[in-house]
């Protein structure tokens, strides 16, 4: 299984531009024939392509150096040196890239199918061909190709996702995303079974979205326990918080406030996203009472809902739909 990697340092660098040639015409009959150094080649660039079957920054991590090829120099009878290869560096949608000496934003890149030239190859230098003037009709000087650039990159995946699941360990979230998506997360009956975010596409109607799953979130989350801390930031960009209560523990009634919480302690701005309350499994015993008790005391509607038996997916589905096209048409 590949390991999910979410942020990693790499050295790239472009290739430098091939040198100018010098050279003359050498043919029978043209005894004195004139310059024809040719060009030196363009060293490689350093692109960054957006791919869609990318998840995570794994294949950087095992790399970690992107080194474009250098131009070859330039050849006698006008002939220019080859390009140096371009290098491509592959990344998921929600990738940003930073300078790690400057800490400078480079760019953020959000749309799939997104290239951008991250450093440019170095020119190939004139060959002598160039440079013959009335005076000077046999020039023996070709200029050197231009160095390529080099930068030290800290890289980073926040995913993008129109639903973000929020929840303690064994609140559901992972057998939601399962039951309402294509996605395969690992599921089981104890704490912290997802160590990684998971993406996964729902449909309502003929819409598609996207949810985002992340590992459980313990108290003190935000000052760094447990696992949700590092994993946080992959909600920062959903358009939409849910906030999944787990009706078979029997401290049902705390857990919003303390989720909360500890989004509230992490981003002030996380906090103020828009939110949908879901009390899952509603299969329990006393469910009914439950939710009346719930919804009271956070004081906001409750959609109930059980994984299990499916019981209120459709009626969720569709609050979801409505509630993202709210905020886009706001947004817009």
């Amino acid at each position: 299984m590949q390991r999910f990697v979410d942020e990693v340092i790499i050295n790239a660098k472009s290739g430098k531009g091939g040198p100018g040639c010098v050279s003359f015409r050498r043919e029978k009959r043209v005894p004195f024939g004139g310059p024809d150094g040719g060009d030196g080649g363009r060293g490689g660039s350093v692109i960054v392509n957006v791919k869609n079957n990318i998840r995570t920054l794994y294949n950087l991590y095992l790399k970690r150096k992107f080194y474009a090829g250098d131009g070859l120099p330039g050849m006698g009878s006008q002939k220019s040196g080859k390009m140096g290869n371009d290098v491509i560096i592959e990344v998921p949608a929600g990738t940003i890239i930073y300078d790690d000496d400057t800490g400078e934003l480079i760019r953020d890149f959000t749309e799939v199918g997104e290239e951008y030239l991250l450093l440019k190859g170095g020119k190939g230098g004139r060959g002598n061909m160039h440079f013959a003037t009335s005076v000077n009709q046999a020039p023996r000087y070709a200029q050197p190709g231009l160095p390529g650039q080099e930068a030290r990159l800290r890289i980073e995946l926040k995913m993008i996702a129109d639903v973000g699941l929020v929840g303690f360990p064994n609140a559901g979230k992972s057998t939601l995303l399962s039951v309402v998506t294509k996605a395969n997360p690992k599921i089981a009956n104890y704490p912290f079974t997802t160590l990684t975010p998971n993406l996964g596409v729902f449909s309502v109607e003929d819409e598609r979205f996207v949810m985002a799953d992340i590992p459980g979130i313990i108290e003190g989350a935000s000052q760094g326990a447990g696992l949700g801390l590092e994993f946080l930031k992959h909600i920062e960009r959903t358009k939409l918080l849910l906030y999944l209560i787990d009706l078979s523990d029997e401290g049902y009634l705390d857990q919003f406030g303390k989720l909360e919480n500890e989004i509230k302690t992490y981003s002030e701005e996380l906090s103020k996203k828009p939110r949908l309350i879901v009390a899952s499994k509603n299969d329990v015993e006393n469910s009914s009472a439950y939710v009346a008790e719930l919804q009271k005391a956070v004081g906001e509607d409750i959609v109930s809902i059980s994984s299990i038996t499916h019981r209120g997916i459709d009626k969720l589905l569709y609050i979801l739909k409505d509630k993202i096209h709210e905020i886009e048409n706001k947004e817009s």
